[in-house]
């Protein structure tokens, strides 16, 4: 067993798998917010890509049973964000080949404009239906059972676009110094925690309470 996968056991969202709880489940405010406990700092602070908002990041793969669970929380969730918070997602592949094919099923579904329609059936597709989604013949297999034009979704799977994403996901995973997922950071200057988390939910109010700080100290960082 390698590093990666023991730092993948090892992580917090063990604890708090299958928990399907209203997103709110608690108000955290900045003044409540605890280092160590419900966030670390980011060191060095990272730049973000959406210039005067608060960038919140989502490190994420469709291979992880947790990042499944968090889905439609965290989706929800970023769908009442106010104007001036940005979130984005970074599927994650820690080095692993079949984590690195879904990623690039991820950014080559975006590519296409298939991923509305086909971000929670990729999900249920690994998880509940058990379908081999690991391999690049195997995925293609899928997206043509699921409408997706084969030629237009090969070309971008393939793509250098495609690969030069993954590439820059990795190095995040890098600077952000992620070890395990689901993981939210806020503003490039903290990553959500949340020892004290009973819930899945529960790390939402915390970014919440992390954004305000955030907004307190002049928002993202810079570069």
């Amino acid at each position: 067993m390698n590093i990666t996968r023991r730092a993948f056991n090892c992580c917090l969202v063990a604890g708090l798998a299958g928990a399907v709880l209203p997103v709110h489940s608690r108000v955290v405010k900045a003044a409540d917010l605890v280092e160590g406990r419900d966030y670390v700092p980011i060191v060095p602070p990272q730049p973000g890509e959406s210039p005067g908002r608060i960038e919140v990041l989502e490190f994420f793969s469709y291979g992880c049973p947790h990042c499944k669970d968090f889905h439609p929380l965290v989706m929800a969730w970023a769908a009442r964000l106010p104007r001036d918070v940005s979130f984005m997602r970074v599927p994650v592949t820690f080095g692993r080949a079949t984590w690195t094919n879904l990623a690039r099923l991820y950014y080559a579904l975006e590519a296409t404009g298939d991923l509305n329609r086909l971000d929670d059936a990729v999900f249920r597709a690994i998880h509940e239906e058990r379908v081999n989604l690991f391999t690049s013949s195997a995925i293609v297999t899928w997206i043509k059972r699921e409408g997706v034009d084969e030629k237009r979704f090969k070309a971008a799977f393939d793509s250098f676009g495609v690969g030069t994403l993954v590439s820059r996901s990795d190095r995040m995973v890098r600077d952000y110094r992620v070890r395990s997922v689901p993981v939210l950071t806020v503003a490039g200057r903290y990553m959500v925690t949340g020892q004290a988390a009973r819930t899945l939910a529960d790390l939402l109010p915390i970014a919440d309470g992390l954004i305000e700080m955030s907004r307190r100290i002049g928002g993202a960082a810079r570069r």
